[in-house]
This record gives C-alpha cells, structure tokens and sequence, in this order.
C-alpha cells in the first residue's frame, strides 16, 4: 500500500468485475464509496457505514469483505466483485439471483446485494451447505423486508442446484 498525505490523493487501480479501472482517492476514503462514487457501480449498496449490515459486501480478491469498512487505497492491485459481476450473458440472472427470484428472497431490494455477493463467497467455498450454515452466514446481514425464510430457501435451491418454475 502506498502511503500518502492526507491532503494527496492516490491512484488506484483495481480490476473491478473482470476490467482494469482507476480513479484518484483521498486516503481515507471508503472502498464503497469508491466503487459507488469515482467508478460509477451503484450496485454495491451502504446501509449502517460500521459494517453491521452487510449491504456493502463485495469480494476482495474473492473473499467477502464488508466495503464500508475497507479503504479504497487497500484495494490497490486487486480483483473486486460486485453484485453487477453476477449476471450472465445478456444480463441473464446466475443460479443464486434466478433462485432468490424463485423464492421470493427480496422485496426492496437494498440489502440483496450484499446477500448476494456473501453468498457467492460462501458457496464456492461450502457448495453443499445445510440449513444452519446459511442460516449463519446470513446472520452477518439485516434485511428489514423478507423475514430471512425466503433468502435461506433461495440459497438452499441454489446450492442444490433445484430451479423451481417461476
């Protein structure tokens, strides 16, 4: 990591869903806002700004990280996912997005996300999770609208690879 003043601001380059982006940061600034505000992807959400919530998750270099809690300048040189890395050829939904579709797993929408992008670390990690597991993973997350039944079934379905007819 570079060090810089706190008047300067830095350089960084990152690749951002598969493509090399940079923009100018100041040092403090926040790994979402900086993915919001200086490159423009607006999917990545900030809800509680202490890491609490979960909307901000991405994967950093593959590994979930809160984004409100990870400055911008510590991303220099990495790979960062967003949720608008999820989708497939012609914006088609992968299997976990076509699942929360399935169960109903979202309602506004401002949590999901992060769910998603949790979610997308946990899975390739832990492809054949139980009900408890999910359970646990999604306790590092609030959602004000769906009561969570929805979100566990969704990741159940698309850990079992089951896509029920919308």
């Amino acid at each position: 990591m570079r060090r810089v003043s706190r008047n300067q601001r830095a350089r960084v380059t990152l690749t951002l869903n598969g493509r090399k982006v940079s923009g100018e940061a100041e040092p403090r600034m926040l790994l979402s806002d900086f993915i919001r505000y200086v490159l423009g992807a607006t999917g990545t959400h900030v809800g509680c700004e202490h890491g609490v919530c979960g909307c901000c998750t991405v994967l950093l270099d593959g590994a979930a990280v809160r984004a409100c809690l990870t400055l911008a300048v510590q991303a220099e040189g990495r790979a960062v996912a967003t949720v608008e890395s999820l989708a497939g050829p012609n914006a088609s939904l992968n299997a976990l997005q076509q699942a929360f579709r399935n169960n109903h797993a979202l309602q506004c929408g401002f949590c999901t996300p992060g769910i998603l992008m949790s979610f997308t670390d946990f899975l390739a990690r832990n492809p054949n999770p139980s009900e408890s597991e999910v359970v646990d993973v999604l306790s590092g997350h609030l959602c004000r609208c769906t009561g969570y039944a929805g979100i566990v079934a969704a990741v159940l379905e698309a850990a079992g690879g089951r896509v029920k007819s919308a």
